[in-house]
């Protein structure tokens, strides 16, 4: 998978955590893939002999195909395209596989970063992150994201370091 592009950074900025959402997502649709293939493959050997076999087959494979489309490789395309980004700067959210969608959160705007599992999220290793910010939008809610608890860290000390060098530069100016 690629990096977070350079061209969108700043020149000072620099990519912290550059994450997809967690890997659980793509469970069904994987497991989705073998099973139509599988069931698909058995009514084509099964079709009767006859007229309408070449049409039948052709159906199954045509309904197969947009299966695996509609329910394996969209959800695919989804994960892929979805990116969590933490910069020493902001907090970058990016999604869509058509029409992209993006908001960005200066860190010095955060007010609150929460977090929270299920039991099942804390075997795997993800949870569903909570970022409170400053703005007429106020809550960005990022779920699935793997590592949650030392994304939420990550957050907060940057968010500090970001609000320190903010004021010094105020502070610098003002002299």
């Amino acid at each position: 998978m690629s990096p977070f592009p350079a061209r969108l950074l700043a020149d000072d900025e620099e990519v912290v955590v550059d994450l997809h959402p967690h890997w659980k997502r793509l469970i069904v649709p994987a497991l989705l893939v073998p099973t139509i293939v599988g069931v698909a493959s058995y009514l084509v050997f099964v079709v009767p002999h006859g007229a309408t076999r070449v049409p039948l087959r052709w159906t199954i494979a045509v309904v197969a195909v947009l299966l695996l489309v509609r329910f394996s490789a969209w959800p695919f395309s989804k994960w892929l395209t979805t990116r969590y980004v933490l910069t020493n700067r902001r907090v970058v959210i990016r999604t869509g596989v058509f029409s992209r969608t993006g908001r960005d959160i200066p860190l010095t705007r955060v007010n609150d970063v929460s977090f929270r599992h299920s039991l099942v999220d804390r075997m795997l290793g993800c949870g569903t992150l909570t970022i409170e910010s400053a703005g007429e939008h106020g809550q960005v809610v990022l779920p699935e994201v793997p590592t949650v608890e030392h994304v939420q860290r990550q957050v907060l000390r940057r968010a500090e370091e970001e609000s320190l060098r903010v004021s010094r530069a105020a502070d610098t100016a003002s002299s």
